[in-house]
Parts: structure tokens; C-alpha cells; sequence
């Protein structure tokens, strides 16, 4: 008979992980602020005609079943900034704007994810989306 595998406790991954994102909050607007889900939209309502007026999402992190994911919708519009992505860190994505982590971050990705972080901040507020 097949044993159950315990879950793993991505608690410690999600608040670290969300605390790189919480440190963008003075230019931000938490939506979201959840144990397993955090998200941050723009002051400002979306210059986008799809978004009907409402603020346009900046990121989030969240606990899935096999990992914790961190989104940052400005690496979908801006080809220069996601080509700063380091190679270490580019091993954690999937798709356009997602980091993928199952285990803690070590501190030279923490740095890498705090800087695009940053510079995603830099990108909205060049574009007075904030």
C-alpha cells in the first residue's frame, strides 16, 4: 500500500517571497494580503480599455500544490527587462512572468528578484501607470 507524501510547508518560501514584493508598497496598493496569496495593483485605474477603468495588476505571490509562484506582470511588456533576468533565476521561470521556487531562495536570487522588482516599479512609473 502506497504511503501518503507529507505536503510541503511553503510558508517560509510565500513570506519571504512576499516580503520582496511588500517592500514596493509605498508606490503600490495591496489587493490581496492572504497566508498563501499576495497581491499588488496600481493606484492609478489601467490606461487599458480591457481593464474597464479598474487598476491594473502588478504582481503576486502564491502558494500552489507543487510550489510558490512570484508574477510580475511587467516582464509580459517589456522585452529589455526580462532580458536582466539572471540565468539562476531564469531557471525558476515558466512562461513570461512567473518565478517558480519549491525551496527558500538563496540570497543571490532574493537580490536578483528584488532588483527586477524594482525595475518592474520603474517601468509602471515611467509609464505614469501608478
Amino acid at each position: 500500500m502506497a504511503t501518503k507524501q507529507a505536503k510541503p510547508d511553503f510558508q517560509p518560501v510565500f513570506d519571504t517571497l512576499r516580503d520582496t514584493l511588500a517592500a514596493q508598497t509605498k508606490k503600490l496598493v495591496v489587493k490581496t494580503d492572504k497566508p498563501n496569496q499576495y497581491t499588488l495593483v496600481t493606484h492609478s485605474p489601467s490606461p487599458f480599455k480591457q481593464h474597464k477603468g479598474h487598476p491594473m495588476w502588478f504582481g503576486e505571490v502564491k502558494i500552489g500544490k507543487a510550489y510558490v509562484s512570484l508574477h510580475l506582470i511587467a516582464l509580459y511588456m517589456n522585452p529589455e527587462l526580462n532580458a536582466t533576468v539572471s540565468s539562476e533565476l531564469n531557471k525558476r521561470k515558466q512562461g513570461k512572468a512567473c518565478f517558480n521556487f519549491k525551496t527558500m531562495p538563496d540570497r543571490k536570487l532574493l537580490a536578483d528578484l528584488s532588483k527586477l522588482t524594482k525595475a518592474s516599479v520603474k517601468f509602471f512609473a515611467d509609464r505614469k501607470w501608478l
